[in-house]
C-alpha cells in the first residue's frame, strides 16, 4: 500500500510550472506570442492546462505558480487562471537556473518550509495517478534528507534528444531512490543504446523536487553569480519595488540551465525512477511518436486534409485543404503566413530556421 504524504509535508508543497521557453522547434505553430505550451495539439487543450491540471492532483489551489516570459504573460495568465502574485513574469530569458532560484527566493519569503515540485509546462503525462505518488515519495525524501530530487524516466528507447541520469547507489531511508551517479549530455545513437541496454540510465524528465532552502543553500554555494542576481528579490520578493527588483536581478543573472549550474556540482541530488509514459513534445517527430504516426499510419490534428497513398505523416493545417500524394514520414504545418513541409526525422532541425528567421526576417518567429 502506497504511503500517501503527511498532511503536515503536504501543506508545504507547492507546484512551480516553468513556461518560459519558446518551443522553436514547434515553428510555425509556436511563435512569440503563442508558444508552445499553449498549443492544442493533443485532446483538444493545451500543454499548459494538462500540466496545471496534475500540479492539482498534489498542490492546494493556492500553491500552483507559473513562471513565463514577458513576451506572451497575457496569453499564459488567462490560460492559467492564476492571481497575479503566483505568476512570475521573467524580464529577459536565463534559462532555468534563474527561473527556478526566483521562484524559491518568493515562495520561502512566504512559507519557510516550502517545498517545490518544479514542472515544465509542455510534458505529456496521460498517469495522473502514478505522478502523483511520484511527487509525494520524491517530496518526502526533499524534505527528510534535504536533498534535490529529479525524476528519472525509464528509457523505452534510445532516444539521443534527451540528456540521460547515470543511476548511483540506493539512497538511504528511502527506498526506491538512488543517488545520482553523474548527469550525461545528448548521447549519439550508439552510446544512446547502450545506456537502454545496460539498465542504470534513465532519462533526464527535467522534473524536479527539492525544499526551497535547500536549492538556495546549493545556488550560493555552487553558482555565485546567480546567488549574487538574486539580492534585489531577497530584498523585495514582493510587493512595492517587486518588478524594479526582478528587472535588476534579471540583468545580472548569468544564463544557465539548473542541471549545470547546480545539479551536477551538487553532492546532494538524488534520483526517482518512474516507469509511467512521459513525452516531453519537444520535436513534430516527438508529437507525430506520441499521436500514433508510424508507417502507414499518419495523423491529422486539425484542417482539412486529402491523403492519398501518403502514410506516416503529420499534418496540422489551417483554412485551406491540405492534399499528401505519395509521400511519407512528413511534417506539414501550415499557418496564414508560413508552411513547413519537413521530414519527421529531420524535425529538430527546426529550430536552425528559426534562428535564421530571426535575423532576416523577425515578424514570421
Amino acid at each position: 500500500m502506497r504511503r500517501t504524504l503527511a498532511p503536515a509535508l503536504r501543506r508545504h508543497l507547492h507546484a512551480v510550472v516553468l513556461a518560459g521557453g519558446s518551443g522553436q522547434r514547434f515553428w510555425p505553430r509556436s511563435r512569440r506570442q503563442r508558444p508552445k505550451p499553449l498549443l492544442r495539439a493533443l485532446s483538444g487543450r493545451s500543454l499548459l492546462s494538462a500540466t496545471l491540471e496534475r500540479a492539482e492532483h498534489f498542490a492546494a489551489p493556492d500553491s500552483i505558480w507559473l513562471v513565463c516570459a514577458r513576451d506572451h504573460a497575457r496569453p499564459m495568465r488567462k490560460e492559467a487562471g492564476l492571481p497575479a502574485r503566483r505568476v512570475i513574469v521573467e524580464p529577459r530569458g536565463r534559462n532555468t537556473a534563474m527561473a527556478v532560484a526566483v521562484a524559491a527566493t518568493r515562495i520561502v519569503a512566504e512559507d519557510p518550509e516550502a517545498i517545490l515540485a518544479v514542472l515544465p509546462a509542455d510534458h505529456v503525462i496521460p498517469d495522473s495517478a502514478a505522478f502523483t505518488a511520484a511527487m509525494d515519495r520524491a517530496a518526502r525524501a526533499a524534505a527528510e534528507a534535504e536533498v534535490l530530487v529529479t525524476l528519472g524516466v525509464r528509457p523505452r528507447h534510445a532516444e539521443t534528444g534527451y540528456g540521460y541520469i547515470r543511476v548511483g547507489k540506493p539512497a538511504p531511508g528511502h527506498r526506491g531512490l538512488h543517488r545520482v551517479s553523474r548527469f550525461v549530455e545528448k548521447p549519439d545513437a550508439a552510446r544512446a543504446r547502450r545506456y537502454v541496454r545496460d539498465g542504470r540510465h534513465l532519462w533526464n524528465a527535467g522534473i524536479f523536487v527539492w525544499q526551497a532552502r535547500t536549492l538556495l543553500e546549493e545556488i550560493e554555494r555552487h553558482a555565485p553569480r546567480v546567488h549574487r542576481a538574486l539580492a534585489p528579490v531577497r530584498r523585495a520578493p514582493r510587493g512595492r519595488g517587486a518588478a524594479a527588483a526582478l528587472e535588476a536581478a534579471y540583468r545580472r543573472a548569468p544564463a544557465l540551465p539548473v542541471d549545470v549550474a547546480v545539479l551536477e556540482r551538487s553532492r546532494r541530488v538524488w534520483t526517482l525512477p518512474v516507469r509511467f509514459h512521459w513525452n516531453d513534445v519537444g520535436t513534430w517527430d516527438s508529437l507525430a511518436r506520441e499521436l500514433g504516426v508510424g508507417s502507414g499510419e499518419s495523423r491529422i490534428v486539425d484542417g482539412s486534409a486529402i491523403l492519398e497513398d501518403a502514410g506516416g505523416n503529420l499534418v496540422w493545417g489551417d483554412g485551406r485543404l491540405v492534399v499528401l500524394l505519395g509521400v511519407e514520414d512528413l511534417a506539414v504545418i501550415d499557418t496564414p503566413d508560413a508552411l513547413l513541409v519537413a521530414r519527421l526525422d529531420r524535425s529538430p532541425e527546426v529550430k536552425r530556421i528559426v534562428e535564421r528567421l530571426r535575423r532576416e526576417q523577425p515578424k514570421r518567429v
